[in-house]
């Protein structure tokens, strides 16, 4: 199934919203405001919570951690310190994630366990705030939208930060 992230630009949280390959809206991403980093849940359209998304602070590289509905704790992101291409640890009760492609340009596929179970790109939509994600069928859907979610959250911090530095 096809997906279609928009995250809304005049909002003081992080709000997402989500819509399938209709158009129609799937799910909504909403942030905690006025917190310390990044506290997100990815909700149903009734606000049911799917997924809670923490970003861990005092952490020398990123860091965030996401909960299932009960409360247990569904996966670790941690990104690894490396001079060009960025890299992630992804621990997960779901399976072993990879990331292979350009992140920072949105166009990357996510592997499971070796085979490919989402594919992510900026390419298809012309609006600089969307992005297209494409999810095998067999997998938790809201579980592979938590995840990149994180990874946006990553990059745009640290492209926000890049663009804050005196010598670029």
């Amino acid at each position: 199934m096809k997906y279609q992230v928009r995250e809304k630009l005049f909002s003081f949280t992080d709000d997402f919203t989500i819509k399938n390959e209709y158009d129609e809206s799937i799910f909504n991403v909403r942030g905690k405001f006025l917190s310390l980093g990044h506290k997100l849940n990815l909700e149903d359209l009734n606000g049911n919570s799917l997924y809670y998304i923490e970003q861990k602070l005092l952490r020398f590289l990123p860091e965030y951690y996401i909960y299932d509905s009960k409360g247990n704790q569904a996966a670790k992101i941690k990104k690894q310190f490396t001079f060009f291409k960025p890299k992630f640890i992804i621990e997960s009760n779901y399976g072993y994630y990879e990331l292979n492609g350009n992140i920072f340009d949105h166009d990357f596929e996510i592997t499971k366990n070796n085979s490919i179970c989402a594919v992510i790109s900026k390419k298809w939509f012309s609006l600089s705030c969307t992005y297209g994600i494409d999810i095998d069928e067999n997998e938790d859907h809201a579980f592979i939208l938590s995840l990149i979610i994180v990874l946006d959250k990553v990059m745009d911090d640290q492209q926000s930060n890049s663009s804050m530095l005196p010598f670029e």
